[in-house]
């Protein structure tokens, strides 16, 4: 068994010929230049891009594959360099038995089973060509097709305000929507952690995934998982979420929930951060007031026992939220340490004094543990780290 660093969550935004897939993503985010971040300056194993059921974005992998540039696993997924795709697509449900639209991922071992979901939904959804599009089916129906096609299914960032499972989706459970027995894992989402979410009942019956939602170059793998494997394909992915085989999830990686952009309750007209649940801000006297993750968990955990045992969930913050440390001195760090995942994994304190000034590296040293004291987020906008 080897170690191996997934994000499972990456967004396209635009296709080779230019076409927005994800429309708040950025124009440079494209299928070329993720794989090559991800494999040769992030470091990553694996990675899940979850806008590969657009069909110029399908078009584009047939073509690397008849370039020889991406080769399909025979265990599924397609290897580029040193790094794994997982084809995914992310989708919106907003059936009759939902409150409000929930985000679920899908994910598929070959391409040619993603072409083939990707003309079924066509079929139930109005743009198939954009990213996380509403499906004009139930959700058991989208569970049932991806079950089907041998797919795994995820819902996504289950706990931020808007679009998700227990944002908006469910009133408590997510039986209201879903088959239990067709949810492979929970991406958890930037404004919650493992030991957050440990009083959720439901929940202990699934693994979690930890995940960069990234819609940018430089947001992969602000969040990510280490796999226990033997290899990094579509079957071990599999085997790690269902925990046989000696396979697992064995460390999650991620924000300090504070810094998550949805994590505290907000006034969404003037910022005000509250401590409950008001129908009214004390300061400006708004009724816009956006729930945080922190109080929705609270509101559905209660008092367990003989909690499943997890894996450590690492408060890591990414090295792009460390003050001073800007796009010249993280080259330097990355042309003498060949990849992010080794800077943050496997390079010392004292080989980092080598390359940036000492408080630089030092700062690193303690955003690999979460050690840096930080200003709480919430309504839209990230918290920050203190640089003294």
């Amino acid at each position: 068994m080897q170690e191996f660093y997934a994000d499972l969550h990456i967004h396209i935004g635009r296709t080779f010929n230019g076409r927005a897939v994800k429309i708040t993503g950025s124009k440079t985010l494209t299928l070329a230049n993720i794989l090559e971040t991800a494999s040769a300056r992030k470091g990553l194993d694996m990675i899940g891009i979850i806008d590969c059921h657009s069909p110029e974005v399908i078009e584009e992998m047939t073509w690397m594959m008849e370039q020889g540039l991406l080769k399909e696993l025979e265990q599924g997924g397609l290897r580029y360099q040193e790094t794994t795709l997982i084809p995914g697509s992310e989708i919106e449900i907003y059936d009759e038995n939902c409150l409000g639209p929930i985000h679920v991922l899908a994910y598929f071992p070959t391409l040619n089973l993603m072409r083939e979901f990707s003309t079924w939904m066509s079929n139930h959804m109005k743009n198939i060509h954009l990213s996380s599009q509403r499906i004009y089916c139930d959700a058991r129906t989208l569970q049932q097709k991806v079950y089907e096609l041998s797919g795994l299914f995820i819902p996504a960032h289950v706990f931020t305000p808007f679009k998700s499972l227990f944002g908006k989706g469910v009133q408590r459970s997510l039986t209201e929507v879903f088959d239990p027995q067709l949810i492979d894992a929970i991406e958890l989402g930037l404004s919650s952690d493992t030991y957050m979410v440990n009083n959720i009942k439901e929940l202990q019956a699934y693994p979690f995934v930890s995940n960069s939602d990234a819609h940018s170059l430089g947001k992969i793998a602000r969040e990510y998982q280490k796999l226990r494997l033997t290899d990094a394909n579509f079957s071990e992915l599999q085997l790690a979420l269902q925990e046989q085989q000696g396979r697992a999830i064995t460390a999650n990686y991620g924000l300090n929930p504070l810094l998550g952009k949805y994590h505290q309750t907000v006034c969404a007209k003037c910022g005000e951060q509250l401590d409950n649940m008001t129908t009214v801000c004390p300061k400006c006297n708004s009724m816009q007031i956006i729930k945080g993750v922190a109080l929705r968990i609270q509101e559905l955990s209660e008092h367990l026992v003989n909690q499943r045992v997890r894996p450590p969930y690492i408060h890591q913050v990414p090295l792009d939220f460390i003050p001073g440390l800007g796009p010249k001195m993280m080259d330097r760090l990355v042309n003498a340490f060949g990849t992010e995942m080794n800077i943050l994994h496997r390079i010392s304190l004292e080989q980092l004094e080598q390359i940036v000034p000492p408080k630089i590296a030092k700062m690193i040293d303690l955003a690999r543990t979460g050690q840096l004291a930080i200003e709480v987020g919430g309504g839209g906008i990230y918290g920050k780290i203190q640089s003294e």
